[in-house]
């Protein structure tokens, strides 16, 4: 499988690299920004960005099935799907600030398997597949070896969604912050690839949909680390997402678990 995982894995970031130059035409520019039923905004960029990764790989594979945040699913039932956030961290980009995504990543019979994070205004790619490893930019990386949890570095994108999504939500994120050295906000993907590369120890966010972390999973894996759910599954369709590095996760999870 190694053979065929490189080439797709090659695949991935030259795509969302092309992908990623065409946001960066916009960014930082006015934008016509529209509100989905959720109230999470989308732009021309989003649309843009996704339309152009859904035709490569439509060329490319035309047998494999797509999952796509802003034109949903196609070919389902297929052995290969990708999966396709154009740009994770709409809210960032809109505001131009550099820390959004182009977020790519490819399932094999169920498993994610190859992804890659990109964020184009920085000029940086997180990307890895199972038995690969994991590199930044070229170069391998992997989570960090801190400990103990008090003198660990924490990231979320907005404290206030963990009290929304429940109050047990919000109280486990009272206790996580409290153990912790230092918590730093507005990350969204960019957190998770704090994570995978030891720049920080400890992502998390209480709600999740499957386009905003299928790359995440084979990334944190290859870079030694965990990514999955709060009760300590690996897994991309949990609904909530954590990231850590392998000394700290049992710490993490129980203080999650209360």
């Amino acid at each position: 499988m190694a053979p065929d995982l490189s080439r797709f894995l090659d695949f991935a970031r030259q795509t969302a690299w092309e992908a990623g130059r065409l946001t960066l035409a916009t960014f930082q520019t006015s934008h016509d920004t529209e509100y989905k039923e959720d109230q999470s905004p989308v732009t021309i960029a989003d649309r843009a960005a996704e339309e152009f990764i859904r035709s490569r790989i439509e060329s490319s594979f035309p047998s494999h099935g797509i999952l796509g945040e802003e034109f949903g699913g196609a070919s389902p039932g297929a052995s290969h799907r990708w999966i396709i956030d154009p740009i994770d961290g709409t809210k960032s980009f809109i505001c131009g600030v550099p820390i959004y995504a182009v977020l790519l990543a490819l399932e094999i019979d169920g498993e994610a398997v190859a992804g890659v994070a990109h964020f184009p205004a920085l000029d940086e790619m997180v990307s890895a597949a199972n038995g690969l490893g994991c590199s930044r930019n070229g170069r391998a990386c992997r989570v960090s070896q801190k400990a103990p949890l008090s003198k660990a570095i924490i990231a979320h994108a907005d404290t206030s969604s963990f009290a929304r999504q429940s109050p047990a939500k919000g109280a486990a994120w009272d206790r996580l912050r409290q153990a912790t050295y230092y918590n730093a906000g507005w990350c969204d993907a960019y957190g998770y690839a704090l994570v995978a590369t030891g720049r920080i120890e400890v992502m998390l966010d209480p709600i999740m949909n499957i386009w905003d972390c299928a790359p995440l999973l084979p990334i944190l894996r290859e870079a030694g680390g965990y990514f999955g759910d709060w009760q300590g599954k690996e897994c991309i369709d949990g609904g909530e997402a954590l990231a850590t590095n392998a000394l700290l996760r049992e710490e993490v999870l129980a203080i999650l678990r209360g």
